[in-house]
């Protein structure tokens, strides 16, 4: 496993990551005996970073990390939260002092910690980031030393452009993958200019990119993939990477092609989001061993050639842009 330097927090982070929405909730049903076995096998396998969020699972992610981790012992890993989305309504007048202060607390106890490495705005409304005074609180849990570092996790690549105007804000998460390289064109390079850490997140577009499905593919009820295919429940770029499924599908086909033998297309997808430097740690999902060594793997894999690159770039241009490029 390769480590990244993140950012100017100066950490030295794996850069292959855990993200740990799907063992907290909305991909169906993870056992916590699945779960936790596969953040084990992740961190055996050099993992150093872990991206979780209040939200997922209502803590029941960030509390089966707690648990993993005090059952490891040893050096800890990285470990990065999000706020905010515990608001009802998500409104920008949510983002007050007093409820920001009150996520850190909960997620302080759901940790198990006295201070959380990362705090992350949690995809805020447009209007947060225009106000100072919401990033002025995060400095202030700085001062009181209930968190570390913060940094926003955005929608759209304008987001994280303004979001790093600010000077604490030490690192961006966003949705980077094959099917959606926008941040290629500015982004990355503004990012890397100020030393912001940058968190690709969605790298498998919600699964399409491990090649794995098709059109009769079916997901449970309780599954992002099933009830938010049109946006129904928080913004549809955060499923399928918002490309129509199958639009998609033709895609993976395409990207088949162009998969070195003996490697799998979700190790291939991850590889080609470690092509860039400005990219500080990937945070797969995983919801068993097998799925955490396998996204781990990759890490190791020799760099994609650029005629390979070009031909990803091209089929984003034909076949994807259309439907995402205008969006994030």
């Amino acid at each position: 496993m390769k480590s990244r330097t993140f950012g100017r927090t100066g950490a030295e982070v794996s850069e292959i990551g855990f993200g740990a929405w799907a063992i907290g909730g909305s991909w169906g049903d993870v056992s916590s005996q699945d779960a936790k076995a596969a953040l084990h096998a992740a961190l055996d396998s050099g993992v150093t970073f872990i991206d979780t969020a209040d939200v997922y699972g209502d803590g029941r992610s960030e509390q089966l990390i707690a648990q993993v981790l005090k059952e490891r012992g040893g050096q800890r890993p990285f470990v990065a939260t999000k706020a905010g989305r515990r608001l009802s309504p998500h409104v920008a007048s949510g983002y007050t002092r007093e409820n920001l202060g009150a996520f850190v607390e909960r997620s302080l106890r759901n940790l198990e910690v006295e201070c959380l490495d990362l705090v992350q705005l949690h995809c805020p409304p447009p209007e947060v980031y225009y106000q100072q005074e919401v990033f002025g609180y995060l400095d202030d849990l700085v001062s009181a030393g209930k968190i570390a570092h913060y940094g926003v996790s955005v929608e759209k690549v304008e987001e994280g452009l303004k979001a790093i105007e600010y000077p604490n804000v030490k690192s961006i998460q966003i949705i980077f993958n094959i099917f959606r390289q926008r941040p290629l064109s500015l982004f990355l390079d503004e990012a890397q200019r100020r030393d912001i850490a940058v968190i690709a997140r969605v790298p498998l577009a919600s699964g399409l990119l491990t090649g794995k499905m098709s059109a009769q593919t079916t997901f449970a009820a309780d599954d992002h993939r099933h009830f938010n295919r049109h946006g129904e429940a928080f913004d549809v770029g955060e499923t399928f990477s918002g490309v129509p499924y199958e639009v998609a599908l033709a895609a993976v086909e395409k990207i088949r092609a162009l998969v070195p033998e003996g490697v799998s297309m979700a190790q291939f997808a991850l590889r080609w989001i470690l092509m860039e430097s400005g990219i500080s740690t990937v945070i797969p999902g995983a919801r068993n061993v097998q799925q955490a060594q396998s996204n781990s793997a990759a890490s190791g894999l020799p760099p994609i050639q650029a005629d390979v690159m070009q031909a990803l770039w091209q089929l984003y241009l034909d076949d994807i842009a259309p439907y995402v490029h205008h969006r994030w």
